[in-house]
């Protein structure tokens, strides 16, 4: 882990400190943060979808974007690099899945291409993160 350490910028969660609270592994992990970032992007875009889609693909882009950050979550409280670095590697494919998405919703004319250009480039650079952060792992 010492070579990908530079892959990783530690943060100070606001409970660190605060009545003896520890923060949670993930809340020090740049990736998590960039998928709150994405996710909540994503929650601002979609908001503004036409009625009849708010629960079909809204509702899909925004429970993939959201799964980002879950299972960044939930792979940095788990007992092996193996099983963080399988929970990583959905979470990549969730990026995937939302910038497939923004496709759609540009087919659609439900999104500018501006719009779908951010969302492709924040879901690459995201991926890319995700991905160089789990093969520190290995």
């Amino acid at each position: 882990m010492a070579d990908g350490a530079s892959l990783v910028a530690y943060r100070i969660s606001p409970m660190a400190g605060k009545e003896g609270k520890m923060p949670f592994r993930f809340e020090s992990l740049d990736i998590w943060h960039k998928a709150r970032e994405f996710s909540t992007r994503i929650h601002e875009i979609t908001a503004n979808f036409p009625q009849h889609e708010l629960y079909a693909l809204a509702s899909q882009m925004n429970r993939a974007s959201d799964a980002v950050c879950l299972l960044i979550a939930e792979g940095s409280g788990l007992d092996t690099n193996a099983l963080f670095g399988h929970r990583l590697g959905l979470a990549a494919g969730e990026t995937f899945e939302t910038v497939s998405g923004s496709f759609l919703a540009r087919d659609r004319h439900y999104i500018t291409a501006e719009q779908q250009a951010e969302i492709y480039g924040a879901g690459e650079s995201l991926a890319r993160k995700i991905n160089a952060f789990r093969n520190t792992l290995r």
